[in-house]
């Protein structure tokens, strides 16, 4: 018998539980908050669950910075390239079910049965989205008719860095789908997770980490919407606003805001349900349109000559 008392099972008597340290993903990295500053995390019945990082403006500028370092290289990817990884991103999360099972359940009170069908339904979404990053300029894109001797091609083109203020009572299918369209089309994100529930966003950030999606695409904060909001609705170098999770005040806050730099708002859209069928609305939101006039010759009796 060693010195340390074993107790049934194997586990030494008396051993320390270690407690996870949730962290911010920036950049690919896992700052905590510049500020210094965590707030108290509680489940459903209002047990302690974990300190979260208190998001600072700074904290988002650094996301900001981040995400705009990422667009170049995540917008010039191929579609295809782009699919393979969220698939990835859905198969690390399938290796990690049961923890988040654990956490979306302590988030939302919800039963371990249910927690599990929205963990397997935020799963089928990522694989949902990564099949759609190769077709969705099929669908927006194409060849307008024009009278003269040219082709006339519209094609889609991300925005840029946009922020996705995520729902605030669905923590994590809520959360990725809203983030998998924006980076489904090439689009790199700011992601503010929900206040009260935000530990599901941050160990997403650890999946992003290991599925190959590189650095700055993502990026999570956790904290309070309302003091990072405004300034990220404001900042020069974001060029869309996602108001999902938005209360009706902040939403007209922030939309004020973003009218300085012209950036693309998506209002606040009702979703009863999050497992619904999400169509292609959220992708199209956050892609312009760039349309090519090239001349095709002179047009004779004879037919065209290119």
């Amino acid at each position: 018998m060693s010195e340390r008392s074993v107790e049934k099972g194997g586990s030494p008597a008396g051993r320390l539980s270690v407690f996870k340290t949730y962290k911010l993903y920036v950049g690919g990295k896992f700052p905590r908050s510049e500020s210094g500053r965590v707030y108290e995390v509680t489940d459903s019945k209002g047990n302690w669950l974990a300190n979260a990082p208190l998001s600072s403006r700074k904290d988002a500028r650094d996301a900001v910075v981040a995400a705009r370092k990422a667009f170049g290289g995540w917008s010039g990817a191929t579609a295809y390239n782009r699919g393979q990884i969220l698939y990835r991103v859905a198969e690390m999360l399938e290796g990690r079910r049961e923890q988040f099972v654990r956490e979306v359940g302590e988030a939302e009170g919800l039963s371990k049965s249910k927690a599990g069908a929205v963990v397997d339904a935020a799963i089928d979404r990522w694989v949902w989205y990564a099949g759609w990053t190769d077709k969705i300029g099929q669908i927006v894109g194409g060849a307008n008719p024009v009278a003269g001797p040219f082709f006339n091609l519209s094609t889609p083109e991300p925005t840029g860095v946009v922020t996705v203020v995520a729902p605030q009572d669905s923590s994590f299918l809520g959360l990725v789908s809203v983030i998998a369209p924006v980076i489904a089309t090439g689009n790199t994100v700011v992601v503010i997770a929900s206040e009260k529930s935000p530990l599901p966003a941050l160990s997403l950030g650890e999946v992003l980490a290991t599925s190959d999606l590189p650095g700055g695409v993502v990026n999570i904060l956790s904290g309070k919407a309302g003091e990072m909001g405004p300034h990220l609705a404001s900042h020069q170098d974001v060029n869309a606003i996602d108001l999902a999770g938005a209360d009706a005040a902040l939403a007209k806050e922030l939309e004020i805001a973003a009218a300085d730099n012209l950036k693309r708002v998506l209002r606040p859209q009702p979703v009863d349900d999050w497992n619904a069928d999400p169509g292609t609305a959220r992708m199209t939101a956050f892609l312009e349109t760039k349309t090519v006039w090239h001349p095709t010759g002179s047009l004779g009796a004879g037919g065209s000559s290119y």
